[in-house]
């Protein structure tokens, strides 16, 4: 899509903005080493380098570590947290003042976990550097939090999950005072992530095989994640230490100039009084992806614009719907593809009543990051 194609775009567009993940640096170094791009992406990462000094008490030197490509490792998750943030941030900067296009001009917009605090600083509700002193504030506990924690996917190939009884198994297996689990994020009807400390899935896996009487999957990641979203948090008092922290932020006192959906509330909730009320909730309930996703296509959306360094779960997310709606319909019209149908009841269920997926065979989606670097500006731009 050329830049006069997603100006004329934006208006029927949402950006995504991406957390945390293993990996944090993306294409970040070649929009540093850029000529053009350089300067602003410099002047981002210094920025959010200063106020991670200032939080972490050490020296931090972002510009340094995406130059060098150097990862970032749970053990430097605040390094990360300012990295991603930062970064989203450039990113949209580069696109306004490069190519004159204005993210607030688009439909939408929201973030999963860290993405949706950078949704908000680029709504014009939160400053940069308020809103990153509360997760940095926190992230040593969220890394010690982190050290048992295993993160896992739960999924049916049947029907949809049951919400109410995977909360119930995992408030049963917490009850057993062995560790705690919880849905970190409601990925889609028939699939959550769930965070538990030591054993936890695998208590949690056999209850519920006793109890579903259809069968379901659990695939571990061997990969450990600080537990936000979840229960887990509370063992740090993060939640409530958040909101005390929010009781000082500045600004917050501002509507989104654009509609900001939150993966909390599963609804554009954000006005001009309930943001550090909606972001103590941030900490500790799950993330509802599933819902921001059929927000998007229910508004008729037609682009999604994914920002952050090397985004991947909701480009994920949008590519398996569309791959599984369109084998659905495909099995559906040809009356040829019986089992498809079977596999996926979950989606057939959902399809008569929500038309609005059947848009996600064309939905586009841009990494914002790619796009920049395939779309350098010359010099009149």
């Amino acid at each position: 899509m050329t830049p006069d194609e997603l100006k004329n775009q934006l208006p029927q567009s949402a950006f995504a903005f991406r957390g945390y993940n293993v990996t944090n640096l993306g294409r970040s170094h070649e929009l540093l080493n850029h000529a053009r791009y350089g300067p602003i992406v410099e002047e981002y990462l210094t920025r959010a380098s200063e106020v991670c000094a200032e939080i972490t008490k050490r020296k931090v030197d972002l510009v340094s570590r995406v130059r060098r490509k150097r990862e970032t490792t749970l053990r430097s998750y605040a390094d990360a947290i300012a990295m991603v943030v930062a970064m989203e941030i450039a990113q949209l900067k580069l696109l306004e003042e490069c190519f004159g296009i204005v993210f607030k001009s688009a439909k939408l917009t929201y973030g999963y976990s860290l993405g949706e605090i950078t949704a908000l600083i680029a709504a014009g509700t939160l400053d940069m550097i308020e809103a990153l002193k509360i997760p940095l504030s926190l992230a040593r506990d969220s890394v010690t939090l982190a050290s048992d924690v295993t993160l896992g996917v739960l999924f049916s190939r049947g029907p949809v999950l049951s919400l109410d009884s995977v909360k119930r198994e995992c408030l049963l297996v917490n009850h057993e005072g062995k560790g705690v689990i919880g849905i970190s994020t409601i990925l889609s009807p028939n699939s959550v992530l769930l965070l538990g400390q030591a054993d936890t899935l695998d208590r949690f896996k056999k209850r519920i095989d006793d109890v579903s009487p259809n069968r379901l999957y659990l695939r571990k990641n061997d990969n450990r994640w600080p537990p936000l979203h979840t229960p887990i948090a509370w063992e740090k008092n993060i939640p409530n230490r958040a909101a005390v922290l929010m009781h000082t932020m500045k600004g917050g006192f501002s509507a989104p100039e654009i509609p900001v959906f939150s993966l909390v509330t599963g609804q554009c909730s954000y006005n001009d009084i309930n943001t550090r009320e909606i972001l103590h909730h941030w900490t500790d309930h799950p993330q509802r992806l599933w819902e921001a996703v059929y927000e998007t296509l229910s508004q008729g959306i037609q682009t999604v614009i994914h920002v952050g360094p090397q985004p991947n779960l909701i480009p994920a997310t949008f590519t398996r719907l569309r791959d599984n709606v369109e084998a659905q319909t495909r099995g559906s019209i040809r009356m040829r593809a019986l089992s498809v149908a079977v596999s996926r009841p979950w989606l057939k269920a959902l399809l008569p009543e929500r038309a609005a997926l059947l848009r996600s065979l064309n939905l586009q989606q841009i990494n914002l990051e790619d796009w920049l670097l395939e779309n350098e500006p010359t010099t009149a731009s």
